[in-house]
């Protein structure tokens, strides 16, 4: 339980469901190294302590900052110093919620862990019955109720304006198996109501936006704190003029418009990042248009391809999410070599960066995902 009303409310359904469960909080970050920026884990605490007592839950913290620091943030750092865009929350959700935080569920006598994420878990894919949740419960489930067919699949949520699915795009089928989302199914203002109902003292609390457990912190404050400033050119990739300098490769994203620090032209058309050259350090920058070098992709591969079910083997045609709030656009799936596989999009994708990640889909289901190379 995160402290936050969408974990509350995954275990409040559980409860009423009649499960025998355990509110827990994964402490990941204290912010010990006082990172500018809200670190709030404490009051997160004590507002998820008080949730389980009003719904009449044991509580419990569990500490995995060890863990969380040499797993998800070395895995943020280390992609950021090596000119990648790295996605901490879906290696959170893998290695930390469903990996170390369910190993220790399993150890300590529990079924399955249940999180606030908004997606579903559906036994019989195309039957009506489908589990939900939505953000950061982390919720131990009891040996009571019995975990029978071994066929799941993993679904969008049912709201698609708060769905997460894509944040879990490289779990596994074994971690899938012992997961649960108890809100899949319900859209936000009816969770909110039931929070309300429930008088739960995080109904009202404002959801939370940042890296994933770690809090309020800007992305920039985060590595200016961790990773040392590597100063190189500005470059125009149309002509290689040098039209500034920048701090380092690692503040910048591919398709990112604001905070290059070069100002539009006369004629207000603004730069976009385009590429990053790594033999000089250059930020390759072009004016934001569908013809800017290196900006749209029709065609690009993808690496440490994972797969909920059975791996994909042969040319398919699917559906992709290139990132969390876009959504889900025709592909061409073809395999290669060494767990890579080719995407044909059928339309050019825009600000395709290496380091993030492409979600795999047959529809609203969740087949897996891969790394941009």
């Amino acid at each position: 339980m995160s402290g936050g009303v969408d974990s509350s409310v995954a275990a409040l359904v559980l409860k009423q469901q009649g499960y025998d469960l355990v509110g827990a909080y994964m402490k990941n970050w204290i912010n010990e190294d006082n990172i500018i920026g809200e670190c709030p884990w404490q009051q997160d605490i004590e507002d998820a302590r008080r949730v389980a007592e009003q719904i009449g839950i044991e509580f419990r913290v569990v500490n995995l900052m060890r863990e969380y620091r040499e797993i998800v943030v070395a895995y943020l750092l280390d992609g950021y110093a090596l000119g990648l865009t790295p996605n901490p929350d879906i290696m959170c959700n893998r290695e930390i919620k469903f990996g170390v935080f369910r190993a220790w569920a399993k150890a300590h006598g529990f079924d399955a862990v249940a999180t606030g994420h908004y997606a579903r878990r559906a036994e019989n894919y195309g039957l009506q019955t489908a589990e939900c949740g939505v953000k950061s419960t982390a919720v131990a489930i009891n040996p009571h109720s019995a975990i029978h067919t071994p066929q799941f699949s993993l679904l969008e949520g049912a709201d698609k304006n708060k769905d997460q699915s894509y944040f879990l795009a490289l779990l596994n089928y074994e971690q899938l198996r012992d997961a649960r989302f108890p809100i899949g199914d319900l859209p936000k203002p009816e969770l909110r109501r039931l929070a309300r109902e429930a008088g739960l003292a995080t109904a009202d609390k404002k959801d939370s936006q940042g890296i994933c457990f770690i809090g309020e912190v800007k992305m920039q404050d985060f590595l200016r704190a961790y990773v040392p400033d590597a100063p190189g050119p500005i470059v125009r990739a149309t002509d290689g003029r040098e039209i500034g300098r920048h701090r380092g490769l690692h503040f910048y994203t591919l398709g990112q418009r604001k905070g290059i620090g070069v100002p539009s032209n006369t004629d207000h058309q603004a730069y976009v990042v385009v590429g990053k050259r790594a033999s000089d350090r250059a930020l390759l920058v072009a004016f934001d248009s569908p013809d800017a070098p290196g900006l749209f992709q029709r065609d690009v591969r993808v690496h440490s391809l994972s797969w909920i079910g059975e791996p994909i083997t042969t040319r398919r045609s699917l559906e992709g999410r290139v990132r969390y709030r876009d959504p889900r656009v025709p592909i061409e799936f073809v395999p290669e070599e060494g767990n890579t596989a080719r995407i044909l999009f059928s339309t050019p994708q825009r600000g395709l960066a290496s380091g993030q990640i492409l979600a795999i889909h047959d529809g609203e289901r969740l087949l897996g995902g891969g790394v941009y190379v």
